[in-house]
């Protein structure tokens, strides 16, 4: 498929970011026009269950699609509402997370279902305020539930939606911030179709990074990932790989596991057992429950 790449829009009287309604009307007619033809299917896009599309909005945290497609599924079979994940045990849940990576979230996910349950008879708040006070959800996160589950016209950019603005409107821009992203997004935005709306600006974001060299590197905001190799964030994922696998593990496998520095071992078991992930009874180390 060959992407349709438009001339980048002018700035009106010299101004960045300020765009006429005509150049408005193309930018909207272009992202639309993809859509319509490509649009991707997900099972997160299927439904208007707000619980079923926040756990997608949380497994999509800093995760490729592919990997969410293979455990989403799954996931809401086994636990298919904020009841059935609120008492749920934490073991349970990290098992059923297991291949996402961040395992912490699986855990703000958990509590957020039990506050949903304790302080909302189970169901999800409906503002964007109330969204952001629960564990694990920011601003961009409770902007997508407020579109795609409530279908309201709210503002928010996450990634490739930022890389869409910075491709229209910067292309010779740099250390662009999404304050001025956000003054476009507010401009554009289809406030009688806000959920069609997203995913359009999310399905030409997903093109443009298979496509053009990644525009989010003008952000001001863009950091490069870390290293996963070596990297603590891997120990942490292979020891709760290994207790989902076995139940529970001697300590000193574990210690094992993590290599020869004795110091940096002992302080990833103690904080995935403050984290609430693991339990350790004497010289055994098994999920929490």
């Amino acid at each position: 498929m060959k992407a349709p790449f438009p001339v980048a829009m002018s700035p009106s009287c010299g101004q960045p970011g300020t765009p006429t309604g005509r150049e408005l009307r193309n930018f909207q007619d272009s992202i639309n026009g993809y859509y319509l033809e490509h649009a991707r299917t997900f099972p997160w896009r299927e439904t208007r269950d707000p619980y079923c599309i926040l756990v997608s909005e949380f497994m999509l945290q800093q995760t490729q699609t592919e990997r969410v497609l293979s455990r989403y599924d799954a996931f809401i079979q086994q636990f298919p509402d904020f009841f059935s994940l609120a008492r749920a045990g934490a073991g349970d849940i990290v098992v059923a997370w297991q291949g996402l990576g961040y395992n912490r979230r699986a855990l703000l996910l958990k509590q957020t279902a039990e506050l949903v349950v304790a302080r909302h008879h189970g169901r999800l708040p409906e503002t964007a305020e109330e969204l952001v006070r629960l564990p694990g959800i920011g601003q961009a996160s409770a902007g997508a539930v407020m579109a795609f589950a409530f279908n309201k016209p709210v503002l928010f950019i996450e990634t490739n939606i930022r890389r869409v603005f910075i491709h229209f409107f910067f292309q010779d821009r740099t250390v662009i911030r999404d304050k001025e992203i956000l003054a476009l997004a507010e401009q554009a935005l289809d406030r009688e179709d806000p959920r069609n709306w997203y995913y359009a600006l999310m399905d030409y974001g997903a093109m443009l990074k298979a496509a053009v060299p990644n525009p989010n590197r003008k952000s001001a905001h863009y950091t490069r990932q870390a290293a996963f190799e070596g990297s603590d964030r891997q120990a942490r994922g292979a020891i709760l790989r290994l207790l989902s696998q076995q139940g529970q593990v001697g300590e000193q496998e574990l210690l094992a596991l993590l290599g020869k520095d004795p110091g940096r071992a002992e302080k990833i078991l103690t904080d995935l057992e403050k984290e609430g992930f693991l339990v350790r009874a004497g010289s055994v180390v098994r999920l929490r429950q």
